[in-house]
């Protein structure tokens, strides 16, 4: 063989040897190749926003009551999200978004596509704290919403550069004034009607129980002479959210939030109590819905009075905005888990009924 045929040959010959190390595919042997792990069927999703310090163990957020009363001991990790998940053997998954509305919706889209769940049947429960409009409900007090409102999506100037005939320098996107959205452009994730069937069952299963009441609650809602519902003990009712993440405030914010309410959502929607994440949250899962992945028609959202979104007569706005929350909103992070649970108890020990068909229909 002359040289310039081994030259030739070289480069098949070094192939050859490559070919030999590469272990051919299992099929391709007769072996089965791996299977992946089927996604897990979730029957109830938590979405609680916020939590203090460490998921266990510390003073308590909105998360950390789910998981030590629940047994969430399965920890999943979730780095598109801002903490693990928790899940235990019931069908029961807990995610806390973050605060704020970006959070939410970019936490409850990671989750919607992780492949290790399947959560076609999965009902949604949005779950935690706000500030409660004195007119309609009292500190501790749980509301279940049928309307989501956003309350970012606006044009906005300062009020003391507004016209003298406006009531706020607030208006809607395209409006000319506020209160006017006739000939106005606008975005479809400003107003969220939710599955009022399902908002009401979940109603009339924990509208007779004993929100707990405390000796601070009770004190601080002395404060709001002439607002009948702010005095009376906590209770369940049904009332509809406001989302912002802008911690907006005082009496003629309220105003606001109520005026922008109805604009939004129609005249029967009642602004009852402001939140930050929800409409994210929504935002989300109607995208995950056209997917497929998850049903919109499912979703819940249950919001408890930590503190009023208004200052109580006599006291001006800029302290009522700063002020403690009563008792460190411990009572509201209760209800919200107490009333909650009974509705996320019921749909799973209703697996078999609930599975293919929402409760209320």
């Amino acid at each position: 063989m002359t040289l310039r045929s081994l030259h030739r040959l070289l480069p098949l010959l070094v192939l050859g040897m490559l070919g030999a190390c590469v272990k051919p595919p299992a099929e391709l042997l007769g072996e089965p190749s791996p299977v992946p792990a089927a996604p897990i069927p979730i029957k109830v999703v938590v979405v609680s926003m916020f939590e203090n310090g460490e998921t266990t163990g510390d003073k308590p957020g909105e998360f950390q009551f789910w998981i030590e009363r629940q047994k969430l001991d399965h920890k999943l990790d979730f780095p598109m999200g801002e903490y693990e998940l928790r899940m235990n053997d019931a069908g029961l998954l807990a995610i806390c978004t973050g605060g704020g509305i970006t959070n939410a919706a970019t936490s409850i889209m990671a989750l919607g596509v992780d492949p290790r769940f399947d959560l076609r049947h999965a009902y949604w429960l949005i779950t935690g704290i706000g500030g409660g409009d004195p007119a309609d409900v009292s500190l501790g007090t749980a509301a279940w919403a049928r309307y989501v409102v956003d309350g970012d999506l606006l044009f906005e100037i300062d009020a003391r550069e507004m016209p003298k005939d406006w009531a706020y320098g607030l208006l809607p996107l395209g409006g000319k004034k506020p209160n006017d959205k006739a000939d106005g452009w606008t975005v479809d994730t400003i107003s969220f009607a939710l599955n009022r069937a399902l908002t009401e069952w979940a109603y009339a299963q924990t509208k007779d129980h004993p929100v707990a009441d405390s000796a601070g609650i009770t004190a601080f809602r002395q404060q709001f002479t002439g607002f009948p519902n702010a005095l009376k003990p906590p209770f369940v009712t049904i009332g509809d959210t406001m989302s912002s993440s802008t911690y907006f405030h005082g009496e003629l914010m309220s105003r606001w939030a109520n005026d922008w309410m109805r604009l939004q959502a129609g005249p029967d929607a009642n602004f009852m109590l402001s939140a930050m994440e929800d409409s994210g949250s929504l935002t989300a899962l109607r995208r995950l819905g056209r997917a497929g992945k998850v049903d919109p028609d499912r979703v819940m959202v249950l919001r408890t009075v930590s503190n009023f979104s208004q200052q109580p007569p006599g006291k001006d706005a800029a302290w009522s905005t700063t002020a403690e929350y009563p008792e460190d909103g411990r009572p509201a992070l209760e209800a919200a888990y107490q009333v909650g649970n009974i509705v996320v108890q019921k749909l799973i020990a209703g697996w078999p009924e609930y599975r293919d068909k929402p409760p209320g229909r």
